[in-house]
């Protein structure tokens, strides 16, 4: 996935001003990376969870799922981590159930659904699983009126910045890019430093094309600082 740090991102200074707003996480964001076989390790998932899931989940109190990313989730590990948000009082995360849509709402749904298919490997006919969970969340969130769905699929975001140009309804949703919040957890002191040094390595900084393509930690640190500095208390 390529990073972008050339112009910042108004989805990313709005939570900075206020992370209290609800944010609708995809899988990716839940299941710790493994990228395998072009490494010899994967991340284990107690270490993703004290470097990146319990301070997302303590920096931001308004976080959501689609029901069919939930039914998604691989693995014990991650599955029990978020039943035991769901299940906390007051829950951590809630979840996006179609159940709730309006009737016209549903129909906003299936139109956005429509069009955001061709894009993907999902096919709403078949209602196979091959990216399901994405188009289902971008389409509820869209229907619902919310703003922002956190991702880290190159795919899945350009669903929402080509919006206007491949005409998928996205047009007021907003994406979060993990890498950004990786910095914005950095940035507020919030988990270890060199833990979340080692995951955007790990994300981004892998292979001998990222490291022609992506920038460095250090550069991307400055970068990202340079942007967003201000925005900060």
């Amino acid at each position: 996935m390529k990073i972008n740090i050339n112009y910042p991102n108004s989805a990313l200074i709005s939570i900075i001003e206020n992370p209290e707003q609800m944010i609708t996480l995809d899988a990716n964001f839940l299941i710790a990376p493994d990228r395998r076989p072009l490494t010899k390790n994967g991340v284990g998932f107690e270490r993703f969870r004290e470097i990146w899931l319990d301070p997302i989940f303590s920096a931001f109190p308004n976080l959501a799922i689609h029901e069919a990313v939930y039914e998604e989730l691989v693995g014990i590990s991650s599955k029990n981590y978020v039943d035991s948000k769901i299940d906390s009082l007051p829950p951590k995360i809630i979840i996006h159930k179609d159940a709730s849509l309006t009737k016209i709402e549903r129909y906003l749904r299936d139109t956005i659904e429509a069009k955001i298919a061709p894009y993907t490997k999902y096919e709403p006919f078949l209602d196979n699983k091959d990216d399901r969970g994405e188009v289902k969340s971008l389409s509820y969130i869209a229907a619902k009126g919310l703003l922002y769905f956190a991702a880290n699929d190159s795919n899945v975001i350009q669903l929402v910045e080509k919006s206007e140009e491949w005409s998928t309804g996205l047009d007021n949703v907003q994406v979060i890019k993990m890498y950004e919040l990786i910095y914005y957890l950095y940035r507020n002191n919030l988990t270890d430093k060199a833990g979340l040094k080692k995951l955007y390595k790990y994300q981004y900084y892998l292979t001998e094309r990222e490291k022609t393509t992506n920038p460095s930690w250090e550069d991307f640190s400055s970068n990202m600082e340079n942007l967003y500095k201000s925005y900060f208390k």
